[in-house]
């Protein structure tokens, strides 16, 4: 899958699903000037967790000048639910402050409402759009089809999931002039520490490239240090599943080494050039792994998006 289920054995981080993160998504607003940064947490919402984790911190993260680490950092944090409510406030961290994982810098939004209900509350401050809550999951793959030998089912795991969206809208001045990368973090506070539990950027790597006793360190660690850390073993996985030679394998690795997803505004978006909610991302993963020996799950994207924020589809009914 995405990045659903991102822990050992195919567990959420911690068991919590409140921390596993999902998916990234960064393309165009439908206002000219604007740009969509979305991070996506919580499988089967709200079934395996009603409300964000208070204890944890959700990021963005933006690389604005192309050296791997973050120049500007949007963390969210969630207070405690009470009553079947919740609320968030959103800082904003620039340089140094942009590299703790605590969350740091102005709060450029206090105390917005969480929507756990089917009509978002949309928050305007200073120039972001804002949104926290329940949404549509819109992930889609035959995922039965992949764990059956690619003998597809069209069945689609995502169609009628849900998950908690975190949507913000910014001017693309505040993301400078060039290209940029994003990619997410989750961390808990625990013990007197905070502990990234999950991140990435990138759809579906740790579940095909990473080992069960390398996916906590995964989680742990920094895109900067990603081609250094992992270009041997994921090199080695690419030759298993695609027959890839090195030079052939360390040139699609680069392509997600490190795991940040880069997007360049001047060029049409189109993953791995940002990520729509409408990529075909999971047949994008299976060519790269089979070196292009499978290139299509037969699986299309969801048709309740929205054409205007939060863009996410309106939350499926809850089955108990």
């Amino acid at each position: 899958m995405s990045h659903h289920l991102s822990g050992p054995n195919l567990r959420s981080p911690k068991g919590d699903a409140r921390l596993d993160l999902t998916d990234v998504f960064v393309f165009p607003a439908a206002e000219s000037g604007r740009t969509v940064l979305i991070m996506d947490v919580n499988p089967f919402a709200p079934t395996q967790g009603d409300a964000f984790h208070p204890d944890a911190v959700y990021r963005l993260n933006v690389d604005t000048d192309g050296d791997n680490q973050a120049d500007l950092a949007f963390s969210f944090v969630f207070a405690p639910p009470r009553d079947g409510h919740q609320t968030v406030t959103v800082h904003r961290a620039e340089g140094a402050d942009a590299r703790r994982h605590e969350p740091a810098g102005p709060a450029v939004i206090s105390g917005a409402a969480v929507d756990f209900g089917r009509t978002p509350s949309i928050v305007s401050s200073g120039g972001y759009r804002f949104f926290a809550g329940l949404r549509s999951d819109p992930f889609f793959a035959d995922l039965d089809g992949i764990v059956n030998d690619f003998q597809w089912t069209g069945n689609d795991f995502g169609l009628d999931k849900n998950v908690f969206g975190i949507v913000l809208e910014v001017d693309d001045d505040e993301l400078g002039p060039g290209p940029i990368g994003v990619w997410a973090r989750v961390s808990l506070h625990e013990n007197g520490e905070l502990v990234s539990v999950d991140r990435g950027a990138h759809p579906s790597l740790t579940a095909y490239f990473n080992a069960e006793d390398v996916k906590d360190a995964y989680n742990a660690g920094e895109p900067a240090q990603d081609w250094d850390t992992y270009r041997e073993a994921w090199t080695a996985v690419l030759a298993h599943t695609g027959g890839y030679g090195q030079a052939e394998a360390e040139a699609a690795l680069r392509t997600v080494l490190p795991d940040i997803l880069r997007y360049d505004r001047s060029r049409p978006t189109a993953y791995p050039n940002g990520r729509t909610l409408r990529d075909d991302v999971t047949s994008a993963r299976l060519a790269m792994i089979s070196n292009g020996r499978i290139t299509d799950d037969r699986i299309p994207p969801h048709t309740d998006l929205l054409s205007v924020f939060p863009y996410l589809g309106v939350p499926h009914p809850v089955t108990p």
